[in-house]
């Protein structure tokens, strides 16, 4: 990501070390990058336009109204509604090791447009909930891989010069926008499957069984049938409302439990995986694989390692 800002550092001019502000203009959307060279605290930000704010370099602390401050790192992001104050702490930047962020303000107009036909794909029926939207509250992206490369082609498309620039960030920003809007939607009924979601959308019903039966055999078919639903629909709502199969769903659940398992038992790999609900070894190392980069004896290397650090 900070081989992107090549361009942007070579035109950008250096006023102040403490979030030095510079402004890339497009139609919809307008892209600030802060660079702060020196340790500084409880410095305030405001924008009058919904934004997400992507960490590229360092280390920030945030304060937000309604959330537990948290570390700012590379790699993740945040979404505030406008006029949502932000208070930052800046523990480590220096001359040498600069924090850098950007913060893309979106015309809610834009929002609004992409948001209502992302909640006409995703809404069952009329009796159903579908009115996610980025202009209610805060929340806290954590590595989210599409997002980031997202973000990373903003920057080129912003700092390029080409004469089509407005059109490309167009066509990037309505790909983002959707990207968050089901980064919300997973957000919310995932971490807050409660009854009244439940009464009110069929994908929080399914999604509260699949967590309440994670470590069982899950049957697909069982499961679509108590949500009244045609198995091809329910894939396609399921996919469009959070961006993933049912079956993804399942086996992203299940590594995180398998995860946790490395983290706080002994169990080898072969127990980690029956306990986290999967058929064979070899299966649950291909998939721990095709989701994490890396085999699952390589993460439980890595979890022993940093037990005696």
């Amino acid at each position: 990501m900070e081989n992107l800002l090549v361009k942007h550092k070579s035109q950008r001019k250096l006023t102040t070390l403490v979030e030095n502000h510079t402004v890339y203009n497009a139609n919809s959307s307008e892209l600030n990058v802060f660079e702060t060279h020196t340790i500084a605290n409880s410095v305030s930000l405001t924008f009058d336009s919904p934004i997400l704010a992507s960490m590229l370099t360092g280390k920030k602390v945030m304060h937000l109204e309604g959330m537990p401050s948290f570390n700012f790192l590379p790699g993740e992001s945040v979404v505030l509604p406008s006029n949502k104050k932000m208070i930052i702490d800046f523990p480590e930047a220096t001359a040498e090791n600069p924090t850098q962020c950007l913060a893309l303000a979106i015309d809610p107009t834009k929002i609004k447009e992409v948001a209502s036909s992302f909640n006409d794909n995703t809404r069952i029926g009329y009796d159903e909930n579908a009115s996610w939207n980025l202009d209610e509250n805060s929340f806290h992206l954590d590595n989210t891989h599409g997002i980031h490369q997202l973000v990373g082609r903003l920057i080129y498309l912003f700092t390029e010069g080409n004469k089509s620039k407005d059109v490309f960030i167009e066509f990037t920003l309505k790909e983002l926008i959707i990207r968050l809007l089901q980064s919300k939607a997973r957000t919310a009924l995932l971490d807050n499957c409660s009854r009244t979601y439940e009464e009110d959308s069929r994908i929080a019903f399914a999604l509260n069984y699949m967590k309440e039966h994670l470590t069982e055999k899950i049957s697909i078919d069982k499961l679509v049938a108590k949500t009244s639903l045609s198995k091809s629909y329910f894939f396609k709502v399921f996919k469009s409302t959070l961006g993933m199969s049912p079956i993804d769903y399942i086996l992203i659940e299940r590594i995180k439990f398998a995860k946790e398992l490395f983290r706080t038992t002994n169990y080898q790999v072969a127990e980690v995986a029956y306990k986290a609900g999967f058929s064979s070894p070899s299966y649950f190392s291909k998939q721990f694989k095709r989701f994490e980069n890396m085999s699952p004896g390589n993460f439980k290397k890595q979890v022993v390692q940093a037990r005696f650090l």
